[in-house]
């Protein structure tokens, strides 16, 4: 079996490398992607078999919190001792995960192997950006990494739609278990890719406190934002200790990543004006579309009253637009060599349609609903690609995996953070304005509109205008994030490759 030269390469003069390569990496990033967000279609489903519905977000950010602690561990690990060995352990873990999900009785199993899932995920996206940065020249990165964050985005919407088919047809148990196949692919492929011995420096060892002070950092914040969920003033006091013993791990871990002679966190590419920018705004970018794409079909099923495969319908146009979004960016950046203008005012885009979804989706008919969100997503797909190329140039070779894997950290770091922030104010919001809302929201969750047939037309009027409003607050965090993205494109200080 043919193998890649362990040479630079032009893929322009080699077409038969581009499928050699491509689909070895293509594969594992479309898993790891896609499982952030499949179970999003099957969310209602799940409550209804599982109970525990102000939990089952947990599903959903279970995964990318274990995903944010692997990503950075993979990438300097993959420097390290060479990152095809690490791709198998990685396929490993996430297809055993997989059959834990499949076989979990309640919310808390779930999320619980989701964890497990999550920190293998972590690494196929990690390990893939740094398996074509490994043997791409930089000039040529924008070109390939314009597919693979087509593929990483279009996997992150396209999720939602095949979870959605999966659900209704066969059941929310089967989103997990056609991993398996599509695992055993993913093994095959990464065969034609040669292996590459790491460059192993001899005092190596690993960051055990540096990991021991972010999972304390991670942990509180997210436990936290679940206490604030239900908006009670009994639990203040948990939160605010909560929210220190975040404050005081987040101090720790940054002084021992400046020491440790091995950090987990690369401190010092990230103290780079470029690369912290760049981490930033893939941060933003992470937020939005996750959480986005995570809460969005149950919007749709409680406001529109959509079912599950129709609501994977429903986001198909959106994984068509960030896809296209991304393949036409790749290209320009490696036509012009130009590369944070694109983000620069494709957010601008992206922030205006947000806002229109944001305020007018809930009178909106389902064609203007669809418009506004695929060109919303068009414009954020200016994003990833861009921000790859940015950070593994500035990096250098031998601190690329490194730099990919703080680019999936922070993307991972921003969806967890984003998605949970969206389900806190949007429960809080429920809770706050109406004590019943919460619960009668579950029901409309598991049942449909039918769930408000038996009370009085005129409670259940107060109580869709509740859970409206609460959506659009919850949602007007997507075009702030957004925003705050454009702000770090504008003022990145790189330009052009």
């Amino acid at each position: 079996m043919s193998t890649i030269p362990s040479g630079a390469f032009d893929p322009a003069k080699t077409p038969g490398l581009f499928r050699m390569v491509f689909p070895s990496v293509m594969l594992p990033m479309f898993l790891a992607v896609s499982d952030q967000t499949i179970v999003a279609s099957a969310l209602p489903a799940m409550a209804a078999s599982l109970g525990d519905v102000e939990r089952v977000s947990w599903v959903v950010v279970a995964y990318l919190v274990a995903a944010t602690i692997a990503a950075p561990l993979y990438g300097y690990l993959g420097d390290v001792f060479g990152r095809r060995r690490l791709m198998f352990f990685a396929l490993g873990l996430f297809m055993s995960a997989s059959v834990l999900c499949a076989l979990a009785p309640s919310v808390l199993w779930l999320a619980a192997a989701r964890v497990l899932q999550g920190f293998g995920g972590g690494g196929l996206m990690s390990l893939s950006q740094a398996l074509i940065g490994e043997v791409v020249p930089p000039r040529q990165r924008g070109h390939y990494q314009s597919y693979l964050a087509t593929v990483a985005t279009v996997s992150s919407v396209f999720g939602p739609v095949a979870g959605g088919f999966l659900t209704e047809h066969l059941g929310w148990k089967s989103i997990f278990l056609v991993n398996l196949p599509l695992g055993v692919v993913a093994i095959l492929l990464m065969f034609r890719i040669q292996h590459r011995p790491g460059v192993r420096h001899e005092q190596w060892s690993f960051d055990a406190p540096g990991l021991f002070y972010f999972i304390s950092f991670i942990a509180p914040v997210l436990i936290a934002m679940e206490q604030l969920r239900h908006f009670d003033p009994s639990t203040a006091p948990q939160v605010i200790a909560l929210f220190a013993v975040a404050g005081l791990a987040l101090l720790l871990l940054l002084r021992r990543e400046r020491v440790a002679p091995a950090p987990l966190l690369p401190i010092a590419l990230l103290s780079q004006p470029v690369i912290w920018r760049a981490n930033a705004l893939a941060a933003c970018h992470g937020a939005a579309l996750t959480s986005l794409v995570a809460f969005l079909p149950i919007y749709l099923r409680v406001i529109h009253g959509l079912s599950a495969s129709q609501t994977g319908l429903m986001l198909l146009p959106i994984s068509i637009g960030i896809g296209v979004g991304s393949i036409v960016t790749g290209r320009l950046v490696t036509r012009t060599g130009r590369t944070m203008v694109y983000p620069s005012w494709g957010l601008v885009g992206a922030t205006t349609f947000l806002l229109i979804f944001t305020q007018f989706g809930a009178a909106m008919t389902i064609t203007q609903l669809l418009a506004a969100l695929t060109l919303a997503s068009l414009f954020m797909g200016t994003v990833m690609s861009v921000v790859q190329v940015t950070v593994q140039t500035a990096a250098g070779r031998r601190a690329l995996g490194a730099a990919a894997g703080s680019i999936q950290f922070s993307r991972t770091v921003g969806a967890a953070f984003g998605t949970a922030l969206l389900g806190s104010i949007l429960f809080a919001t429920l809770t706050l304005r109406d004590p019943e809302a919460p619960a009668l929201f579950a029901r409309l969750v598991e049942s449909g509109a039918s769930a408000l047939a038996d009370i009085p037309a005129a409670r259940a009027a107060a109580v869709n205008e509740t859970i409206t409003f609460a959506f659009r607050l919850a949602f007007l965090l997507t075009p702030i994030f957004t925003g705050v993205g454009i702000a770090l494109a504008w003022t990145n200080p790189s330009r052009r490759i």
